[in-house]
């Protein structure tokens, strides 16, 4: 009991000693120490919070309010970040009140202009309202393949204000929120996969049709993408030196590609054995002389 009494009257008399002034108030290596006090309980705050996001999001994806997997991850993200900005906020107001800066009349003063830079901040307000209806609604979120006007990509990051995008060849594109008027999310429900494959006229179109037939039961056995079909629709188009033959499926998000490259390599091996010509552009020249 006295080691522990000694020990806290040697942390006083350091304070005392080295940490504040004459008058008893904190000198400026004391509130050099209080900030860094500061910043450190906000990161374990901030720490602690996250990993009880996670875990009751992780409990909680089951419920209807958490569609899919996605949508939980998305909440959680925006969740963490308000509690990021509102412990930064406090401890902000935590240090200038340290510095006798008048924390009471600035936030007054912040509410008397706040209207006055309203007008300014317009479109900040408008991003953060529609990324509260993007949210909720459901309208994307993390992990989706979305396009919205004419950029499209992988949602990685949703955000208050804006949302990210990462397309094919890499590229992040940043887009506030407010700017989200039209998105076509494709990764919602079954995708449609659609290959036209053309023959030449000289082909028999029957003998086409039961090969392609041949191949699309041999697809929908062995790939498990596949939902529905692939159907045969017959021939969809007549061009100027070839017949075409459309055949389409329903697959899983975001595989609708995997299973159009199969369909269109199955093809054209089959065509190779049955010796089914698939017609180039050709020029036939009348009235040439001859050597």
């Amino acid at each position: 009991m006295e080691t522990t009494e000694n020990i806290i009257n040697n942390i006083k008399y350091f304070a005392d000693d080295y940490l504040k002034n004459n008058n008893g108030e904190l000198n400026f290596l004391g509130k050099l120490l209080k900030i860094l006090l500061i910043v450190i309980t906000i990161k374990i705050i901030i720490s602690l919070t996250n990993k009880l996001i996670d875990r009751t999001l992780k409990h909680r994806k089951g419920m209807n309010f958490f569609v899919n997997n996605r949508r939980a991850t998305t909440i959680g993200e925006v969740l963490k970040k308000i509690v990021k900005y509102i412990l930064y906020f406090i401890g902000i107001v935590m240090i200038l009140d340290m510095f006798n800066i008048n924390t009471t009349s600035i936030l007054a003063t912040a509410g008397i202009g706040g209207l006055a830079i309203g007008f300014g901040a317009q479109s900040l307000v408008k991003d953060i309202i529609t990324g509260f209806f993007i949210l909720f609604e459901d309208q994307y979120a993390v992990g989706d393949y979305v396009k919205i006007e004419s950029l499209e990509g992988t949602v990685e990051e949703l955000g208050l204000r804006v949302t990210k995008l990462r397309d094919f060849s890499g590229d992040l594109h940043i887009i506030p929120n407010g700017r989200v008027q039209v998105v076509t999310n494709k990764t919602r429900g079954a995708m449609r996969a659609l290959v036209k494959v053309s023959i030449a006229y000289e082909e028999n179109i029957d003998d086409a049709i039961r090969v392609l037939e041949k191949v699309c039961k041999e697809i929908k056995s062995s790939n498990d993408n596949i939902l529905d079909g692939p159907t045969i629709l017959g021939v969809t188009d007549l061009g100027d030196f070839d017949v075409s033959i459309s055949i389409v499926a329903k697959t899983k998000p975001m595989e609708q590609w995997a299973v159009e490259r199969e369909i269109r390599k199955k093809v054209k091996e089959a065509f190779d054995r049955e010796n089914i010509e698939i017609p180039y552009p050709k020029r036939v020249i009348f009235g040439g002389k001859e050597q």
